[in-house]
């Protein structure tokens, strides 16, 4: 004969349904805040904390990340690089070594530089609902080349 035993630990504050809610919440708007969520449970009738609400997105598979940044493309932007690559895909890495390259650094005078949290999955950083796309506004371009100065024309 077996009995069921009153399990150990609390009952869980969010049932189910409250569960999925959060769960579509964040799978529609992935940078929502706790706050948000916490209100919305508060709507639906149930009170919980922040940390309550963390551990049930967790639970599904969820971790709390930083929002990649990725630049703001067009579709022209992105056949042109397409274009470029096929056309040097079997360029010899002498070629290469021939090419001057530069970086150019973004630094932020005004405005939001801090970093954004997102709930994702593992795979799922680059998908769009889980990037900020950027635009580069007050950059300051710095130029790195390989080989020696002396070499230029003046």
């Amino acid at each position: 004969m077996t009995v069921n035993l009153p399990r150990s630990g609390a009952p869980c504050k969010i049932s189910p349904r409250g569960a999925s809610m959060i769960m579509r919440k964040q799978r529609d708007q992935p940078r929502t805040t706790w706050q948000v969520l916490v209100n919305d449970l508060k709507r639906a009738g149930t009170t919980a904390s922040k940390k309550t609400i963390s551990n049930t997105l967790c639970r599904h598979g969820l971790k709390s990340c930083s929002a990649r940044k990725v630049p703001l493309l067009k579709s022209a932007h992105v056949q042109a690089c397409l274009k470029f690559a096929n056309d040097h895909l079997d360029d010899p890495e002498e070629e290469w070594e021939k090419v001057m390259w530069s970086d150019e650094t973004k630094i932020e005078l005004f405005g939001l530089n801090s970093t954004r949290r997102v709930w994702r999955k593992k795979k799922d950083e680059y998908n769009p609902k889980n990037t900020i796309p950027t635009v580069k506004h007050h950059s300051l371009g710095m130029l790195f080349c390989k080989g020696d100065r002396t070499t230029a024309p003046y």
